[in-house]
């Protein structure tokens, strides 16, 4: 491969990054400044009932797609000088995946009663929120017990 291409991949990859500080700064600053309800439109609808997780070639064409794009993701909140947490990251890898055509499923959820105590004393929050493509999570892998609250499909 030439050498102007490379050069041009490099950049493009690093264009991505940057795209995804700016949406990792703008979720973290929707959700510290508005409302659930202001926010909660741009991540996707409500999940139909009876809706799966897609399974074939395109779901791992779009599984593969949404990983890289995740990574980029948490390379930007890497660089960032202030900590994101779970949330204002699955809301920018919902947004890329959007821009990208890319199906996702966003999920909050927060622990059971009886597991919270035990969770808190090791320092871990009650709140998570990640981002499944094709039925494998992309962003925010968590073990838990976890009761979702909330699924939004984009």
């Amino acid at each position: 491969m030439p050498a102007c291409l490379r050069a041009a991949e490099a950049w493009r990859l690093r264009w991505r990054t940057v795209q995804a500080m700016v949406l990792l700064c703008v979720a973290r600053l929707a959700v510290q400044l508005l409302p659930f309800r202001y926010w909660r439109a741009t991540l996707g609808r409500l999940a139909p009932e009876n809706s799966g997780p897609a399974v074939g070639e395109l779901a791992g064409q779009a599984a593969g797609a949404a990983r890289r794009l995740a990574v980029h993701v948490e390379r930007g909140a890497a660089r960032l000088p202030f900590a994101t947490k779970c949330l204002p990251r699955a809301m920018a890898l919902c947004w890329l995946l959007r821009a990208a055509n890319v199906g996702y499923v966003f999920k909050i959820a927060a622990r059971p009663a009886a597991a919270r105590q035990a969770v808190r004393l090791a320092g871990q929050h009650n709140l998570h929120a990640w981002v499944d493509v094709g039925g494998a999570t992309v962003i925010g892998a968590m073990p838990g017990p976890w009761l979702v609250v909330l699924i939004l499909h984009g």
